[in-house]
């Protein structure tokens, strides 16, 4: 395999059978990918997730179509809604007759000097950042353990959880505070099965990161990776995927680094 120009990897049905609910999973970036791969792995269910409802619509047909999968469901929520989290897990454990694998995407990035920033934007960041995982990962554990089956919930963190970079002091609070959420939440859910664990991609050329990063820093960040080049959507959910299966089945409160950074 060219590992710079890197070949779709063929599916092997790592969670044949499983029930797979991702957030923010409506556009191009990880979390559709994210739900492809899913698809692809054998899923039985999906229900994906998304703030915009024209775009979710969009989705859902284009992952039926693409996969041959017809249990493919839609469901608007913003996670930094409470009502809108419980409704979307509802919605999804009637769907899918319960959830097997949660899968946290929706985060949201901005590029300003801290000494800028405004407390609003600040908040923005960390509510749908942090503390959406955090209401998503609290009300699924709840539904979990009453259900006695266990489960797996992988979150998306990021490698600014653990590196600096000017501009996204705010991003970086919110990834490194998920990181925390995700090993302290994974020492109390193996009291009824649950895994937790989360990923920490470094630079996917996803719409939101193009759209709030200059094309110069773009540069400079792929210049960086000892591929040259930023990570593709997929190589990203390939690893949520193998953390959701039982592959990773003495896995919990770990982060991987996807990344390929030489500094």
């Amino acid at each position: 395999m060219d590992l710079k120009k890197p070949n779709y990897v063929q599916a092997r049905d790592l969670i044949k059978g499983k029930s797979v609910l991702v957030t923010a999973a409506a556009g191009a970036g990880i979390g559709f990918a994210a739900a492809t791969r899913a698809a692809e792995e054998g899923a039985r269910a999906i229900v994906i997730s998304d703030i915009h409802e024209k775009r979710l619509a969009t989705a859902v047909e284009k992952l039926r179509d693409d996969s041959g999968l017809a249990a493919v469901f839609g469901k608007v929520c913003n996670v930094a809604v409470e009502d809108d989290v419980r409704a979307l897990v509802d919605y999804a454990e009637e769907r899918l007759s319960g959830v097997d694998i949660l899968i946290n995407n929706a985060g949201l990035g901005t590029s300003k000097r801290l000494i800028e920033m405004e407390d609003e934007e600040w908040y923005r960041v960390i509510d749908v950042t942090l503390n959406g995982t955090m209401r998503m990962t609290r009300c699924m554990m709840k539904i979990m353990k009453a259900r006695g089956q266990g489960g797996v919930i992988v979150n998306n963190a990021s490698v600014l959880g653990w590196r600096a970079q000017q501009e996204q002091a705010h991003y970086a609070a919110a990834k490194a505070g998920v990181m925390a959420l995700t090993r302290c939440a994974a020492l109390e859910a193996t009291e009824f099965n649950v895994r937790i664990n989360a990923v920490a991609p470094s630079i996917v050329l996803h719409p939101m990161l193009r759209k709030s990063a200059s094309q110069a820093l773009l540069e400079e960040l792929e210049a960086k990776e000892a591929y040259g080049r930023a990570a593709e959507a997929w190589e990203v959910a390939n690893v949520m995927l193998f953390l959701a299966s039982d592959y990773s089945s003495y896995m919990t409160g770990e982060i991987i680094s996807v990344s390929s950074q030489r500094a």
